[in-house]
């Protein structure tokens, strides 16, 4: 099972509302197979957006903000570069 649309545009709306420098990117998505994932018998996911910010003295920073989520849609961790 793969997650569908509806479930990506969810995910989307949480991570454009904490990173906006990020709103314009459509993620990229990866099935994350592993140890953890096989315990409860549900599929992970890594959606991967890249993005570009301003930070102090009008210098460009580069984003890159990875998220797990479950089969259902549901984010498990968000990590993103500084």
């Amino acid at each position: 099972m793969s997650l569908t649309t509806a479930q990506i545009d969810g995910i989307n709306r949480q991570v454009y509302r904490q990173f906006p420098e990020v709103r314009d990117a459509r993620p990229a998505v990866q099935n994350q197979p592993g140890a953890k994932a096989a315990l409860d018998g549900s599929s992970r996911y890594v959606l991967t957006y890249k993005g570009r910010g301003r930070g102090p003295g009008g210098q460009t920073i580069n984003r890159i903000v990875r998220v797990v989520a479950d089969d259902r849609g549901k984010v498990l961790k968000v990590s993103t570069s500084r």
